[in-house]
């Protein structure tokens, strides 16, 4: 027990008398009260009408009366004797133990404490006494336990004095794997999770059968590929003539194999890191090389790379091994959140928000924690204070963002890097337009002159000397004007003797100017995707950094410039608020598993934090993530909220099975592929998804928590896209590199975005079908303009991390799934393959049925399809369908901030000059389109679009 302060006074404690042996009255405060108050008053105490065997445990008197058996419940000063320990020890068959449930027995160290307390004269002290032990003892206990708020007068009292509810800190008690009875099931030993399933199953609730295995290889192929099966899987599964279980486990090991199972467990991990290619907010400029995370988490699955690894390199892998460009973007993680610092913002502020931003993640990722509520105070539900939270903060207080050099590794993807000449296109465009506008403000310049009355022979020479400046070509356009003002201003020539900076520029001139200084800008991040530079971050002094209008690299004098950062506990959260100092530091509510020191210098806190979080005594991150891979599974979580295991979260269904997959998951070496196979080879995860007594089930399992049935789900909006995909043959398996651009409603495509004090680059996809067709993790995903027909389907933003997938049902998916462009091209797709490959209509809608359902069409469905195939063949007759045109520019309208007036420019769309365009319609027959039309109506059914 390390929360007992917390739970304390929850004990109505009475004593006639005080105790002569104070270390047994100590150990009382500490430790007996709160076991009693946990695992015994449920029964004896808390509700007098139902206190059961007669025995009351509210006070000493009533326990020493003893229950039915009419015997004292203590014999003070012999544990041996005493009926209350033989029945916790269950080492005497006379009594009934306690707690009766096998999963809430004591642990040997709590039954050592009641033998100590009763040998010790079984103390009892009244509250008064309990208030001058604790206040007495109160600094102590804080250093060893680790419960409450370091003050100046040692524990804050309403701190101290806070009541919880036990069931709501369940998840800071120790990992128990319990222990479960091995039977033999058909000569094979059952599986401990369908043991521990079973357990729970409501009384007289009989469970689905097994699923068939159509239905379980598509079900697993989508869980752990996120792909549908190929026909002739399918088919080879089908026929296999062993038994269901001894068949389908060489299943789930070829796909554990597949390179696409680290793509799918990917998908899932960066949507709870909120993986982004562009920072956020109003800025929300492109982060050129965020790809790369997103491609070692992709690595790290597909090798099932240890999770305690895992976390560390991904909170601390720059210092783990410095030199290792691996873990220079491992810790990109840090970097994942929005983020941006302007001109228009303070910059100390900017700083406290990435702070919070890491804080919070850490703890929502790894500990399943929303620590953010303990910002501005005392956590009001869980048992963490203001001083934890700057305590954990203070361990990124020397963390600092930067975009570091780190060599490409030979098992990255440096494929599709000519797509850098589109962002070199338009930077030549920018390059070209300010070198007009300079040549523009050279002649407006004497103008300037003569008006003023002023002698212009100081400026002519400035200018001839400008022109022949290195400067310029290092900045790579000819800014003769502005480096003739700079010569000039180094010669102490004062401001009012030469031109003003935009001297004689027309409205029109001053907005162009904006556009193109602003879009150089905007493109050094962009063009940054194709150099050897990793997001990351690295430890240091925070400099003095106004704005950022380029990336930034790590400075040389990162150890001696800037401020050493002392966190303070921030009064109300606010930035300027500066409270008690704190050092870095952890969760004091773990109590043992703290023990991990983080130091106070610069380097390695993150290090030594990385450390405890990944220490097997840590009940939080074990439980966290095994929570969140039967999430994966079986669409709903063991424990309701995988990124708060608060007391506001909801509480496990099946706590025993958590414990057992948190302390398998150590035992079989922080495996991921370990519990798959585990979860996968259980009867549990093979059950049909029809229950044979529907009513019965809505009865007994009214929240569907039982695992009787399997749940349905529907296929994520990524899933519907590569499943149709992979159906028509046009998916890009390639793995890794730099971000895609598939083609998105034009609408959205060709929106203004206002990005850095400038419109940001149209979407325009990649030219190549085959650049266009990969899986929709590497689409480059940008915060401020997610893909319609993808958010529309239960995508999340990444601004704030996603524990879990929703999966709602409105009117807008009809549109995007049945009248959108993507759809209806891949449709056409599907038709063309169908009829290319077969030789008959028949043959044309069995293959078009095994690449959607992975299964034969019946008699019925197959007529249906012809018949209507015939319909549109007929309807369409000779009629030519229009072909799709695609836009060469966009037209920018704006106004100009300094004069206030309109303005505006023409954006050249230059990847849509070498596009090649999917099948279009109008170059088809009306057969294929009459096919296409079946296919379409396909992707639309119930059956592609969930998994059974």
């Amino acid at each position: 027990m390390k929360i007992t302060l917390l739970l304390l006074m929850s004990i109505a404690a009475v004593s006639p008398a005080r105790a002569q042996n104070t270390d047994a009255e100590l150990l009382f405060v500490r430790r007996i009260a709160p076991i009693f108050h946990e695992k015994c008053l449920a029964c004896h105490g808390n509700d007098e009408a139902m206190i059961k065997g007669g025995l009351d445990m509210r006070t000493l008197a009533s326990t020493l009366k003893g229950g039915e058996s009419e015997k004292p419940g203590i014999l003070a000063g012999k544990p041996d004797e005493s009926p209350l320990y033989l029945a916790v020890t269950r080492r005497h068959d006379a009594w009934e133990p306690m707690p009766p449930k096998e999963a809430d027995k004591l642990y040997a160290e709590q039954m050592a404490w009641i033998r100590d307390w009763i040998a010790g004269g079984a103390p009892w002290p009244d509250n008064a006494r309990i208030n001058a032990i604790t206040k007495a003892n109160e600094a102590n206990w804080s250093a060893e336990d680790g419960v409450g708020v370091k003050t100046s007068g040692g524990l804050s009292p309403e701190w101290t004095n806070r009541k919880y509810k036990p069931e709501g800190l369940w998840a800071y008690q120790p990992v128990q794997k319990p222990h479960v009875e091995t039977s033999r099931l058909e000569g094979k030993e059952k599986n401990p999770i369908d043991t521990l399933i079973a357990a729970k199953m409501p009384d007289g609730l009989t469970t689905a059968p097994s699923a068939d295995r159509v239905t379980l290889i598509r079900r697993a192929t989508f869980d752990l590929l996120g792909l549908p099966p190929k026909p002739e899987e399918v088919q080879a599964f089908v026929k296999d003539s062993r038994p269901d279980a001894e068949a389908f486990a060489p299943v789930i090991e070829r796909l554990l194999e597949s390179p696409h199972y680290g793509e799918r467990m990917a998908q899932h991990w960066l949507d709870v890191t909120r993986y982004a290619d562009s920072s956020g907010f109003s800025n929300d400029f492109e982060r050129g090389n965020a790809w790369r995370y997103r491609d070692y988490v992709v690595r790290s699955f597909n090798a099932d790379k240890r999770y305690d690894r895992f976390v560390r390199e991904q909170i601390a892998g720059d210092e783990i091994e410095p030199g290792n460009p691996e873990m220079i973007v491992a810790a990109g993680f840090l970097r994942m959140g929005p983020w941006e610092l302007t001109g228009m913002e303070v910059a100390k502020i900017a700083r406290q928000r990435f702070l919070d931003d890491v804080t919070n993640s850490v703890g929502e990722t790894f500990l399943a924690h929303s620590l953010q509520c303990a910002r501005c105070h005392d956590h009001k539900f869980d048992p963490i204070p203001t001083r934890d939270y700057y305590s954990l903060q203070a361990v990124f207080a020397t963390t600092q963002i930067a975009e570091r050099p780190a060599p490409f590794l030979p098992t990255e993807s440096t494929k599709d890097f000519d797509e850098k000449k589109f962002p070199e296109m338009r930077r030549a465009e920018h390059v070209a337009e300010l070198a007009v506008l300079d040549d523009i403000l050279l002649r407006n310049a004497p103008r300037w002159f003569i008006e003023q009355n002023k002698d212009a022979s100081q400026w002519n020479a400035a200018v001839e000397a400008a022109r022949s400046s290195s400067t310029i070509a290092r900045n790579g356009f000819p800014d003769v004007f502005a480096s003739a003002r700079e010569i000039l201003r180094k010669q102490g020539v004062p401001e009012t003797d030469f031109p003003p900076k935009l001297v004689g520029f027309t409205p029109e001139q001053f907005g162009l100017e904006r556009v193109a200084r602003k879009g150089l800008e905007r493109i050094k991040w962009e063009l940054d995707r194709y150099e050897p530079v990793a997001l990351s971050v690295y430890n240091g002094r925070t400099p003095q950094v106004v704005t950022i209008v380029a990336p930034f690299r790590i400075p040389v004098n990162r150890m001696t410039a800037g401020d050493l950062e002392e966190t303070c506990v921030l009064t109300g959260g606010d930035p300027f608020g500066s409270g008690e100092k704190v050092k870095p530091g952890v969760l004091s509510v773990l109590g043992a598993a703290q023990k991990t020191p983080i130091p106070d210098a610069i380097d390695g806190r993150r290090k030594a934090f990385a450390d405890w979080v990944v220490n097997p005594q840590n009940p939080l991150t074990t439980r966290a993530i095994v929570n969140r891979i039967w999430l994966w599974h079986f669409g709903q979580p063991i424990a309701g909220n995988p990124n708060n295991f608060g007391s506001t979260g909801k509480k496990p269904t099946h706590p025993e099975l958590l414990d057992w997959l948190a302390a398998t998951f150590v035992d079989k070496g922080w495996s991921f592929k370990a519990i798959h196979r585990f979860v996968m080879n259980s009867d549990t995860y093979r059950k049909s998804a029809t229950h044979p007594d529907l009513k019965a089930l809505a009865e007994k399992d009214p929240t569907g928590t039982s695992y009787a049935v399997f749940k349905p789900r529907r296929l994520t909006a990524e899933e519907l896209r590569d499943a149709m995909l992979a159906a028509t043959g046009e998916l890009n398996p390639t793995l890794g590199g730099i971000p895609n651009r598939p083609e998105i409603n034009l609408e959205a495509a060709l929106q203004p975005r206002q990005v850095m004090g400038t419109f940001a680059s149209a979407w325009t996809p990649n030219p190549q079908p085959q650049q266009r067709h990969r899986r929709s993790l590497y689409a480059l995903k940008i915060r401020g303009l997610p893909d319609p027909s993808l958010e529309v389907f239960n995508a999340p933003a990444p601004d704030f991390s996603c524990e879990r997938r929703e999966a709602s049902t409105v009117t807008p998916q009809v549109f995007s799934l049945f009248n959108g462009q993507s759809t209806q091209s891949r449709a056409l797709g599907l038709a063309h393959r169908a009829i290319k490959e077969t030789r008959s209509d028949e043959e044309a809608i069995a293959l078009v049925f095994a690449l959607v359902f992975s299964r034969k069409p019946n008699v019925e469905e197959t007529q249906t399809c012809l018949s209507h195939w015939r319909d549109i063949k007929v309807l369409l007759g000779d009629k030519k369908m229009p072909s799709q045109k695609r836009p060469l520019e966009v037209r920018r309208d704006a106004v100009e901030e300094n004069t206030g007036e309109k303005f505006s420019f023409n954006e050249k769309l230059h990847a849509y000059t070498e596009f090649v365009p999917d099948l279009q319609s109008a170059d088809m027959t009306s057969h294929t389109l009459g096919l296409a039309d079946v296919c379409l109506a396909l992707f639309n059914s119930n059956e592609f679009a969930y998994v059974y």
